[in-house]
């Protein structure tokens, strides 16, 4: 990131030189501008999809935790055997 006489960052963005607070202001407006572009779900959407996700979550889960109980066990009879 250069900078100027005075301290003050600049940047080049297509060839045109503008100072970091410049930058700064026009990031955060670009990005409220493509937020508008969103296409956000329902609330009855996101409920559904949140409970598929923890749904999921809690069955991999169960199905990992069986999986390896019967590992633990597996290997403690050869172990301790």
């Amino acid at each position: 990131m250069p900078s100027n006489a005075a301290g003050i960052a600049v940047f080049y963005l297509k060839g045109c030189k503008i100072t970091m607070f410049v930058w700064i202001k026009t990031f955060f407006a670009e990005s409220r501008q493509e937020l508008r572009h969103v296409n956000w779900p329902t609330r009855q959407e996101a409920v559904r999809l949140t409970t598929i996700v923890i749904g999921m979550s809690i069955g991999i889960a169960v199905f990992l935790g069986f999986f390896d109980y019967l590992f633990t066990d597996a290997i403690k009879l050869f172990v301790v055997q």
